[in-house]
């Protein structure tokens, strides 16, 4: 679905101020791209769509191309076409009065969507539950920390200066709120720019580092939407917090002794009327509930390369640190993978905590949705809930998953499931795009290879 000009027209009329829109595409790697146009740009993108060359589609992390997709030179570099996503064209506060966004999704020349396009690849999974009667209903739940704008003598990552007494926060104050009070400016103004973008952003909390914070967007019953609201969002927290003299960061381990950041998904489906199907007077909810858990559970080492997409996210890995290091569920538990939290019947759902806050939202709900219907589907048993401690139940299963960056992309590469529900394609292009990473990645001789190679080989 694109949107109509209409769309476009009632915007300029109520935002006169408004002299310059950015347009943006969200890339496998999750990283926003576009260009900055002015005004008078702007309705012929929504009567006619920008054309984009697709090479864009398939770039590293830092945006250069990886020529071993045969979308660079075998292709010419030729241009698709970028048409603007309905409801995102906004004002974006963060980058000034007179400047706006609006969001963009990829298409062929023919007006095929585009395989590749992360939004259409989640559309594809979401085709599958619509044809089935089902409507997943999801909720993303996001740590980041915030980081000074300069390093410290070390070049090492430094948490930013309290708002409130100029000092950097030391201790780990896990739902402390001086802690929260400290960057209160920026929350405030934070709050106020989802306003403006009809993003449900809702509470903070301190999480469990200095200088991580939480923050969880409202469910919706409306994954594609979800996931747009994430990526909107993780882009304003960025640029509220430049003009709050520091850096929001959604690196997965930015520290080697401080908590990791996650990207918890909460995940329910309704039926054709709006009625919850993991709803249940069990705490452990339905059994459609328990057959999603069976297949996400299934195939939680299958994703991997998506939820934790970086070498730097397998760091975050580690046993009792509240990231979960295997393929377990539980109820109202949180040293699982798989978690069902407490509550009221009817708001019975699980909480995936497994993906890292630098995996790209898309793809993200694309794979554990795919998860879950391959599970209803097929009615996986998940086995018995873990009760008390996952980390010592995972040691004594003798059950992983995979613990590096190479390992996941390769066990990605051989799924026959996500290949089916994420396309042959896709599936293809993402992982050539992530050895090329792996290979760039590999080439860097760092301080480490120095430390321990010098005098020892």
């Amino acid at each position: 679905m694109v949107a109509d000009p209409s769309e476009c027209q009632a915007f300029l009329d109520e935002n006169p101020d408004i002299q310059f829109v950015e347009v943006f595409f969200t890339s496998m790697t999750g990283v926003p791209r576009g260009k900055r146009l002015r005004r008078h740009e702007l309705m012929p993108i929504y009567e006619y769509g920008r054309f984009l060359p697709g090479s864009i589609l398939v770039v590293d992390t830092n945006g250069a191309d990886c020529e071993e997709t045969g979308l660079v030179w075998e292709d010419g570099d030729a241009d698709r076409r970028a048409r603007p996503v309905p409801g995102t064209l906004k004002p974006a506060p963060w980058l000034g009065s007179d400047v706006a966004q609006v969001m963009l999704s990829m298409y062929e020349l023919d007006g095929t969507p585009n395989d590749l396009d992360p939004r259409h690849v989640l559309k594809r999974v979401l085709d599958r539950f619509a044809a089935d009667g089902l409507t997943p209903v999801v909720a993303c739940e996001l740590e980041y920390y915030l980081v000074d704008l300069e390093r410290d003598a070390e070049g090492a990552l430094q948490p930013a200066r309290s708002a409130l007494t100029g000092q950097r926060p030391t201790g780990v104050q896990v739902y402390g709120l001086p802690e929260l009070e400290a960057c209160g400016p920026f929350l405030r103004e934070l709050w106020a720019t989802s306003d403006v973008l009809e993003i449900p952003l809702e509470g903070a909390i301190s999480e469990f580092a200095p200088g991580q914070v939480e923050l969880t967007l409202k469910h919706k019953p409306d994954a594609l939407e979800a996931a747009d609201d994430a990526v909107i969002y993780k882009r304003a927290a960025k640029g509220v917090a430049l003009r709050h003299g520091c850096e929001a960061t959604f690196m997965a381990k930015p520290w080697a002794d401080r908590a990791g950041s996650g990207f918890h998904l909460h995940v329910s489906v309704n039926d054709a009327s709006g009625n919850n199907l993991c709803a249940s007077d069990d705490v452990a909810g339905s059994p459609l509930l328990r057959h999603a858990i069976g297949g996400m559970k299934a195939l939680l080492g299958d994703c991997m390369a998506i939820l934790a997409p970086n070498a730097n996210s397998y760091r975050r890995f580690k046993a009792n640190s509240y990231a979960p290091v295997a393929p377990t569920w539980g109820v109202n538990n949180r040293t699982v993978s798989l978690r069902v939290p407490a509550g009221a019947p009817p708001t019975r759902h699980v909480e995936h905590r497994v993906a890292g806050a630098d995996a790209n939202p898309y793809l993200v709900m694309a794979a554990i949705l795919a998860c879950v219907h391959h599970g209803i589907t097929g009615q996986i048993d998940p086995g018995p809930p873990v009760s008390g401690d996952g980390y010592a139940a995972a040691k004594a299963m003798n059950v992983r998953l995979p613990s590096n960056w190479f390992a996941a992309v390769d066990l990605f590469d051989g799924s026959r499931v996500l290949r089916k529900y994420l396309g042959e394609r896709f599936v293809d292009m993402f992982v050539q795009v992530k050895r090329t990473e792996q290979a760039r990645f590999n080439e860097v001789v760092t301080a480490l290879d120095i430390d321990w190679c010098l005098r020892n080989a």
